[in-house]
This record gives structure tokens, C-alpha cells and sequence, in this order.
């Protein structure tokens, strides 16, 4: 049985037990979309102010939805459109302060305002994307982008 315990209130602490409680539920694991489902879970519940966790699969060129929390989302996005397609085209997280003014910004859910998204790299290649949004405008900053890379760079070759 999972509990979640009182996250540290220090962003880096907070990730740091995010990167262990991640590595526990996953270590061992074969399954792909059981290992993202566990992903999306604890980010939504440990990470405040989020309105969306989840994957998008990297499948024969298109970014393909995966397991997630929160509103129902798009189903494919082009390699290069939204803020999801612009980290795999550019091989870079993107961090979004406010989506309204990112170009082709893909709006799935109208009450998102910040977006941050982690492109998944194993072997080299882009597998896939974790993309957290929030209601909140420039919820997202170096220390979420960072946190979230190290938790991708963990999951990375347990979801390939």
C-alpha cells in the first residue's frame, strides 16, 4: 500500500523524495504503462498546484497520450506543435510561464496557464514526453524542470 508522506516544502528536498519514492515503485517492473501510470499518480498527488500529469509516447513520429491524471487530453500531437511537440523537436524541456503566448500552443484543457514538459531520452533517442500543466501562471521554474528531468532520467529505461 502506498502513503504518501509530508513533502518537504523545499522544491530540491521534495524531489529528491520523489526520485526514491519513483525508484521504489518502479524498480523491478517490466511493464511500460504500468511503471508510467505509478509516474503520473505520484506527480499529481506529491506536486502542488498541477491540473495534469501525464505521458506522451514518442510512436512512429507522433506523440501518442500514455497514462495520466486529470482531464481527459489530446490523443496525438505532431512532432514540432504545441509545447509538447516543440520539446521533441528540439530536444529540450520546455518550461512555459504562460501557454496562451507560446506559439501553436495546444490548448486541451482551458484551465491550464503554465506547462512543463520533459522529453524522455534513452539510448540517445526520444522516446516519449512527461508534461505537467497548471492553473496557475509561471508555476513551473529551474528547480521543477531539473527535478523533473532527474525522475525522467530514472523512468527513462524502465518505460523503453
Amino acid at each position: 500500500m502506498f502513503q504518501a508522506p509530508a513533502y518537504s516544502t523545499d522544491k530540491t528536498e521534495r524531489y529528491a523524495e520523489l526520485l526514491k519514492q519513483l525508484d521504489s515503485l518502479t524498480d523491478g517492473e517490466p511493464d511500460a504503462v504500468a511503471n508510467m501510470a505509478n509516474a503520473a499518480a505520484l506527480l499529481y498527488e506529491a506536486l502542488p498546484d498541477l491540473n495534469w500529469a501525464g505521458f506522451y509516447r514518442l510512436i512512429d513520429g507522433v506523440l501518442v497520450l500514455g497514462p495520466f491524471q486529470g482531464r481527459p487530453a489530446c490523443i496525438r500531437i505532431p512532432v514540432g506543435r504545441g509545447v509538447c511537440g516543440t520539446a521533441v523537436a528540439e530536444a529540450a524541456t520546455q518550461c512555459v510561464p504562460d501557454v496562451h503566448a507560446f506559439p501553436g500552443h495546444i490548448a486541451c484543457d482551458s484551465a491550464s496557464r503554465s506547462e512543463l514538459v520533459v522529453p524522455i531520452t534513452v539510448e540517445g533517442r526520444i522516446i516519449g514526453v512527461l508534461d505537467l500543466d497548471s492553473p496557475l501562471p509561471a508555476r513551473f521554474d529551474a528547480v521543477d524542470a531539473r527535478g523533473c528531468e532527474a525522475l525522467m532520467a530514472l523512468l527513462g529505461p524502465r518505460i523503453a
